[in-house]
């Protein structure tokens, strides 16, 4: 009974929003590596394809150097894509912990616009607390972001 009471229990973040675009369009935002650039951080190595993997550079802490390592698992155009998103050293406790989790974006055409929603998962909140409340205000923040780089993408040519 005691073990039950002491195995960390994965959360996740999710975030829902719904954007005044087409699918197409936030895919390419989601899917473009300079586009990603702008909204989060640049990728190195990226491609939407399944299997690839890529990097993105942080803040390094102790034994641990920033890099997020990824791996792109689901490529469904226009609809859902996920990668892994791994970092952190098992010698670091707070910011730059041990860290093994799941990125999915799923998209759905909805009245007005697309259903956009995120969900991070896997963060074990015993070590990645800071992780865990760190991305959780840096996703919304990319959301933002990603709005206004979606509102760029979707206006006519001039």
């Amino acid at each position: 009974m005691m073990d039950a009471m002491h195995k960390a229990v994965p959360h996740d973040i999710a975030l829902d929003e719904v954007f005044p675009h087409a699918p197409s369009v936030l895919w390419k935002a989601l899917t473009t590596g300079s586009l990603i650039a702008r909204w989060m951080m640049e990728p190195k190595g990226f491609a939407p394809v399944v299997g690839t993997r890529f990097t993105f550079q942080t803040t390094p802490a102790g034994a641990w150097d920033g890099t997020i390592r990824c791996e792109v698992i689901e490529v469904k155009e226009n609809e859902r894509f996920s990668y892994s998103w791994k970092g952190g050293d098992e010698g670091n406790s707070g910011y730059g912990s041990l860290l093994d989790t799941m990125v999915s974006w799923t998209l759905s055409e909805t009245k007005g616009g697309t259903r956009l929603q995120l969900v991070h998962s896997g963060f074990l909140l015993s070590r990645n607390v800071s992780a865990y409340e760190g991305l959780g205000k840096g996703w919304k923040v990319c959301l933002e972001r990603l709005a206004g780089i979606a509102a760029e993408e979707d206006m006519p040519a001039r």
